[in-house]
């Protein structure tokens, strides 16, 4: 049982397209999103506002705001509709859980950038 998991796991590291990102990080998800029979690839980018879990169950919420609206998203690291993970800006933040972002405004909830 315990080589069933080990193999799965070898799997899942495997995927070549995820770049090293953490939380405070600037990313965009590419995303297939299949309606009905169609299928097609949904940009959302936004910040990392936390990662946990690890191997096979490992997960990360992406934050952006939409029409003055916060909009957050929780993706499966290693989930087969993740077509490219693209990291745009590296943050630099001084705690893994961002959560406090959830009740800035404007200029307050921006992160800086590291070097």
């Amino acid at each position: 049982m315990n080589q069933i998991i080990r193999e799965i796991d070898e799997q899942y590291t495997l995927h070549s397209n995820i770049p090293d990102f953490k939380s405070g990080d600037t990313v965009a998800v590419d995303y297939k999103i299949i309606e009905g029979e169609k299928e097609r690839i949904q940009r959302y980018q936004g910040v990392v506002i936390s990662m946990r879990g690890s191997d096979a169950g490992k997960t990360f919420i992406v934050r952006k705001i939409s029409h003055g609206i916060g909009v957050e998203r929780i993706f499966p690291f290693y989930s087969p509709n993740i077509v490219k993970i693209t990291r745009i800006r590296a943050g630099r933040v001084r705690r893994a859980k961002l959560y406090y972002l959830r009740s800035l405004r404007g200029k307050a909830a921006k992160i800086r950038e590291s070097r």
